[in-house]
């Protein structure tokens, strides 16, 4: 399946994010540097999906190429919204250095990462879990 760009109400697609539908879930896949910048351009689409009842939402880390603590918020935001509603958040990612970053701050235990959009979906403990 083909990613589709978000547009913002202009010509021009986001920079940081694509949104696409895929197995009945939307992901939000996550491009370039994620920072203060990008996380103002992705919250209000990350919002949006995680606004309805129960949203099943992937988001995709694998195109990422400098995620900070801004990321890490974006990460918390999506889970909080969606464990309200009922929903769940799946989480991709394959960058080492954001692996690390992941697991050194407890996120990886809350949003366990994985590799392909169906490994992430056959697990049942996405959203889960307490630091």
């Amino acid at each position: 399946m083909e990613a589709k760009s978000v547009h913002d109400g202009s010509a021009q697609p986001l920079r940081h994010l694509r949104v696409r539908k895929a197995h009945e879930h939307t992901v939000l896949e996550f491009h370039g540097e994620i920072d203060i910048l990008a996380s103002l351009e992705i919250i209000p689409y990350l919002d949006s999906a995680t606004a309805q009842p129960e949203p099943h939402i992937v988001i995709d880390l694998r195109p990422v190429e400098f995620f900070d603590c801004s990321g890490l918020r974006l990460l918390y935001r999506a889970r909080r919204r969606a464990l309200t509603r009922g929903g769940r958040v799946h989480l991709l990612c394959t960058n080492e250095l954001t692996l690390r970053v992941l697991k050194v701050t407890g996120l990886a235990r809350l949003l366990p990462p994985a590799a392909s959009l169906e490994e992430a979906l056959a697990r049942p403990e996405a959203t889960s879990g307490t630091l």
